[in-house]
C-alpha cells in the first residue's frame, strides 16, 4: 500500500508538530557566511568550518561520508570499505 501526500514542506512541518526553526537557520546560515568573508586560503576555511560546524570536525567527517556514499550511489558505483 502507498500512501502520497501532496503538500509543502511547511505544511509538513506543521502536521508533524515540529517547531519552526527557520529564524535559526537564517541566523546559522549568515553567521557562517560572515565569517567565511574573512578567509583568505583554504587551511583557514577548513579550520573556520570544523570550529562552527555541528560537532565540530566529528560532525563534518561524517556529512563527508553521507556525501561520499550519495555520490557512490548516485554513480551506481558500490561504496569502498570505510
Amino acid at each position: 500500500m502507498n500512501i502520497e501526500v501532496d503538500c509543502s514542506p511547511e505544511e509538513m512541518r506543521r502536521f508533524m508538530g515540529l517547531p519552526d526553526v527557520s529564524d535559526v537557520n537564517k541566523t546559522y546560515v549568515d553567521g557562517v557566511v560572515n565569517a567565511m568573508k574573512g578567509t583568505s586560503n583554504v587551511d583557514q576555511l577548513q579550520t573556520m568550518a570544523k570550529n562552527i560546524a555541528p560537532m565540530g570536525e566529528m560532525g563534518l567527517r561524517f556529512f563527508q561520508q553521507i556525501m561520499e556514499a550519495a555520490a557512490a550511489g548516485a554513480s551506481g558505483k558500490p561504496k569502498s570499505g570505510g
